[in-house]
């Protein structure tokens, strides 16, 4: 069986790398010969610091479906078109949004520091921040601040382009048309009903809805439709991932 495990809010907490108690529940389903795939909103960079070494060489995808990481290297990425790149930049401009854009792996952020998401950025420091226009390959967009969410959200949605927005966190996510961690599986030939996955939030309905078996880690109303079984955030809740993590084999 296929094991699919997304990271922040699922097996990763506040940022720090996976706990030993997680861990090891993850080397038992190896030794018991089972595969295990990471998939992250996060580009590979910043999943590589959260991940013990010892899974390196394991399958990532990253950017919400964007890169693919296998066997220590990139070995797909999707990147916007011009065009709609320069339709993004137009947004920006005109809502004075701030951003955190990622290409294949060096990154351009204008948010501010006190944002959530900064410290998850590049904590291994392992890519450089540049400027926008120094990123010839972009792979996605996280749009974080605006003068005008609400309005500059319905614009993103005209643009052909695939969009989450995280109204929990109040951020619009943006990937390119057709892409997400379901699309990723689907290109690693990898079948309906074949893996079970853990996750936590809107980005992993398309792994979801064809899993064999899903489980959501807290409670997410847009996931929920799509959860087979859910674990309460109540109490020690690494223990019980990796519990049920176990009781899976």
């Amino acid at each position: 069986m296929i094991y699919v495990f997304d990271l922040d809010g699922t097996i990763v907490f506040n940022g720090q790398p996976i706990s030993k108690i997680i861990l090891q529940s993850l080397k038992k389903l190896r030794e018991e010969g089972h595969e295990i795939i990471f998939a992250s909103a996060r580009p590979i960079r910043d999943m590589l610091p959260v991940i013990d070494k010892e899974f390196h060489d394991l399958t990532m995808i990253g950017g919400n479906g964007s890169l693919i990481w296998k066997e220590g290297k990139v070995i797909k990425s999707h990147t916007f078109p011009k065009k709609v790149v320069e339709e993004l930049k137009e947004l920006i401009n005109l809502y004075q949004a701030t951003y955190l854009i990622d290409g294949e792996w060096n990154y351009a952020y204008t948010g501010p520091k006190t944002h959530p998401i900064f410290h998850n950025i590049d904590p291994g420091k392992l890519a450089k921040q540049v400027n926008i226009d120094s990123l010839d390959k972009i792979v996605k967009v996280l749009l974080l601040t605006a003068n005008d969410m609400d309005k500059l959200s319905e614009q993103v949605l005209k643009l052909d382009v695939f969009v989450h927005r995280h109204r929990n966190e109040d951020v619009i996510d943006i990937s390119p048309k057709g892409i997400h961690k379901g699309s990723a599986l689907k290109s690693l030939g990898i079948e309906e009903n074949t893996y079970i996955v853990f996750g936590n939030d809107a980005n992993d309905i398309s792994m979801f809805e064809h899993a064999f078996h899903n489980v959501m880690i807290g409670s997410n109303e847009q996931l929920a439709p799509f959860a087979k079984e859910s674990l309460s955030m109540r109490g020690d809740v690494e223990q019980a991932i990796s519990d049920k993590i176990l009781s899976l084999l």
